[in-house]
C-alpha cells in the first residue's frame, strides 16, 4: 500500500474517532443537563403557638414567630431546631399541624415533620424540637407559604 493510501486511511480513521468522541461528549452533556436540573424555591412560614411558647434558643429569650426556610431545592430537606416551653401549671401534650398552604396544592410535594409529636411536656419544662421541611423531586411550585401551628393540649 502506498504511503498516500495509508495516510488517507489513517485520516479517515482519525476523523471517525474524532466524530465518535464529539458525539459522546454531546450526549454526555445532554445527560448531565437532565440529571443536574434544579429549581430553587423561596419560602417563609409563620409559627403560631397555642398553650405553649416557642423559641429559637434554649434559654427561651428569642420567641419564634416565623421561619424563613430560605431557598430549598427539589429532592432536599431543611431542618431547624426550636425550643418549646410549657409555661402553664399542667402537663401539655404537644402536637403540630400546618395550615394556609399557598398555593393550595403545595403540600402534595412539600411536607413538614417534627420529632416531638405526642410528646408530654411538664410544667415549666423546655424541650428542643426539630422541624424538617421535605421537598420532593417532582415539586412543581416555585414559591410557597404555609403556617405552622404548635399546640400544647393540657392533660
Amino acid at each position: 500500500m502506498s504511503s498516500v493510501k495509508t495516510a488517507m486511511v489513517l485520516q479517515k480513521n482519525v476523523a471517525a474517532l474524532l466524530g465518535a468522541t464529539i458525539t459522546g461528549i454531546v450526549v454526555m452533556s445532554m445527560v448531565w443537563a437532565v440529571l443536574v436540573t434544579s429549581r430553587t424555591i423561596p419560602n417563609n412560614g409563620s409559627v403560631t403557638a397555642v398553650g405553649v411558647l416557642v423559641y429559637w434558643d434554649s434559654g427561651c429569650t428569642n420567641q419564634t414567630t416565623s421561619i424563613n426556610w430560605g431557598t430549598v431545592d427539589p429532592n432536599s430537606t431543611k431542618s431547624y431546631t426550636i425550643y418549646i416551653k410549657n409555661n402553664g401549671t399542667a402537663p401539655e401534650r404537644l402536637g403540630m399541624t400546618t395550615t394556609g398552604w399557598t398555593p393550595s396544592g403545595a403540600q402534595s410535594s412539600i411536607s413538614l415533620a417534627w420529632n416531638r409529636g405526642n410528646y408530654l411536656l411538664n410544667p415549666s419544662a423546655t424541650v428542643s424540637a426539630i422541624l424538617t421541611l421535605s421537598v420532593s423531586s417532582s415539586v412543581s411550585v416555585v414559591d410557597f407559604n404555609f403556617n405552622i401551628v404548635i399546640t400544647g393540649t393540657e392533660e
